[in-house]
């Protein structure tokens, strides 16, 4: 491998992970390139490594069964056989996020924030509701899926009752 990867590219380690270039960077202190990537399964961690390392080949001593010739291999994902491939080894349904938390994080007013709450109620998991807390920076509560919730909702209208009065003294 002698291409330095680039930010948005794709590489799989040969230990058979995916991970997305997020960065290049240097080090602050010897100025040493350094890769800023993503894995692209379990907690989505970031991870850092210097751009020697990250491209260095395997090493076949510790390592003899490896398929790959080098630590991190660039992977197309433009092809259909590849895409299948990692879908069925890297995303399981367990790591794919639940639309209704999309839905919430991408919504624009209050109004439609409760609405998509109030439908996760009965369809969200322990996982959902702990994104929820962590995009809110709330403080998880005890009790059933269906009562966190109901929690993160009462947070929400206190957020929207504080926030409608500091705007009103601001005029």
């Amino acid at each position: 491998m002698n291409t330095v990867p680039k930010p948005g590219e794709f590489y799989r380690h040969f230990k058979n992970k995916l991970y997305q270039i997020i960065a290049i960077a240097n080090h602050s202190e010897t100025g040493e390139k350094m890769v800023v990537y993503q894995a692209l399964y379990g907690d989505y961690s970031i991870w850092v490594r210097p751009l020697s390392m990250f491209m260095e080949e395997v090493d076949r001593e510790k390592y003899p069964d490896a398929a790959q010739q080098y630590r991190f291999e660039q992977v197309n994902l433009q092809q259909p056989e590849e895409q299948q491939e990692i879908s069925q080894n890297s995303v399981s349904e367990q790591d794919k996020a639940n639309p209704l938390l999309l839905e919430f994080l991408d919504a624009e007013t209050f109004e439609t924030r409760m609405a998509v709450l109030q439908k996760m109620k009965t369809r969200a998991s322990q996982r959902d509701v702990d994104s929820l807390c962590l995009c809110l920076d709330a403080k998880p509560s005890k009790g059933t899926i269906e009562e966190q919730i109901e929690d993160l909702m009462q947070y929400l209208k206190m957020q929207q009752r504080y926030d409608a009065s500091r705007l009103r003294r601001g005029q």
